[in-house]
C-alpha cells in the first residue's frame, strides 16, 4: 500500500512537470519554427496578404496617438515593421524598442533598420513578451503586430504589455481574425486553410511546416469581441476594435488606467 501511494506521487509529480515542460517545449518550438523561415518570411508576409500587410500596419500606427516623442515597446517585432512603421512619425526625441524571442528574427531585421537609416530612432532587444526586461510605467505605447498568437500565456502576455505602459498609456494587438460575412469567410477560409499553407510549404521549405501552424493558430485564437473582454480582464479600459478587410485583421487598443502604476496579476 505504501508502495502504491510512493508511485502515485511520482506518477503525479510527473504530470505536474510535463505541464511547464509543454509550455516551454512549445516556445521553443516556435522559436524554432521562426528562424526556419526567417529567410524568406518578410517576402512570404507580402505575398501572402496579396500585399495588404503594409497598409495593416501604417493603420494600426494611425489609431495608435502616437506622438512624435513617444517611447514605444512593439513586442513579437520579428524582423522589426511594425517598429519600422512606427518610428516614421517620430522626431530626435522619440524611439521604437522592438523585443522578440527569436534572435534570427532581429538579426534579419537589422539590415533594414540600416538601410533606412533608422538606427537612432528603432533598437532591438532579445527578450521574452511574459518577461520583459523593463520598468512598470516606461512608454507611452506598447504594441504587438501578429505575434500575441505565439506567446504561450495570452493573459500574461498582456498583462506584460500593460505594466510597461505609462498610465493613459496604449496597448495595442494587431492580428488576424475571423470574417463574419458568411460568403467571404467561405473563400477566405479555403485560400487560408488550403492554398497558403501549400504556397508558403512550397516556398519557405520549413521542416516545421509553419504555414499550416498559421491558420491553426489564428482558428484557436480569441474572436475579436473575446479579445477584448480579455483585454479587460487585464485591467486594460476604453477598448477599441477596428476591423480591416472584411475581417481579416483587427486592431485592439486599450488603454491603461490613470493612476494605476502596474497591471493587476
Amino acid at each position: 500500500m505504501i508502495r502504491d501511494l510512493g508511485l502515485d506521487k511520482k506518477i503525479t509529480a510527473r504530470k505536474q512537470l510535463s505541464q511547464e515542460d509543454i509550455l516551454k517545449k512549445r516556445a521553443e518550438n516556435i522559436k524554432s519554427m521562426f528562424s526556419s523561415i526567417v529567410r524568406v518570411y518578410d517576402f512570404l508576409n507580402a505575398v501572402l496578404s496579396l500585399n495588404r500587410d503594409k497598409s495593416w500596419r501604417k493603420f494600426a500606427v494611425k489609431v495608435s496617438g502616437i506622438k512624435s516623442n513617444m517611447k514605444i515597446l512593439d513586442v513579437c517585432t520579428g524582423t522589426g515593421d511594425l517598429a519600422i512603421s512606427f518610428s516614421r512619425l517620430l522626431n530626435g526625441r522619440g524611439l521604437v524598442i522592438g523585443s522578440d524571442y527569436c534572435h534570427d528574427m532581429l538579426r534579419y531585421g537589422i539590415p533594414k533598420i540600416k538601410k533606412k537609416h533608422l538606427e537612432d530612432k528603432i533598437k532591438f532587444v532579445e527578450a521574452d513578451t511574459l518577461k520583459l526586461p523593463f520598468h512598470d510605467n516606461t512608454f507611452e505605447i506598447s504594441s504587438v503586430g501578429f505575434g500575441i498568437r505565439n506567446v504561450t500565456d495570452l493573459m500574461a502576455g498582456i498583462k506584460e504589455m500593460g505594466r510597461v505602459v505609462t498610465p493613459n498609456g496604449k496597448v495595442i494587438i494587431l492580428e488576424f481574425s475571423q470574417p463574419t460575412n458568411v460568403i467571404f469567410r467561405g473563400i477566405y477560409f479555403f485560400y487560408f486553410k488550403k492554398i497558403l499553407p501549400m504556397i508558403g510549404k512550397v516556398i519557405s521549405q520549413s521542416k516545421f511546416d509553419a504555414y499550416s501552424y498559421l491558420p491553426n493558430s489564428v482558428l484557436a485564437f480569441p474572436g475579436k469581441m473575446e479579445l477584448k473582454r480579455k483585454m479587460e480582464e487585464c485591467g486594460l479600459i476604453d477598448v477599441k476594435v477596428f476591423k480591416r478587410s472584411l475581417g481579416i485583421v483587427t486592431i485592439h487598443i486599450g488603454t491603461k488606467p490613470p493612476g494605476t502604476s502596474v497591471a493587476p496579476s
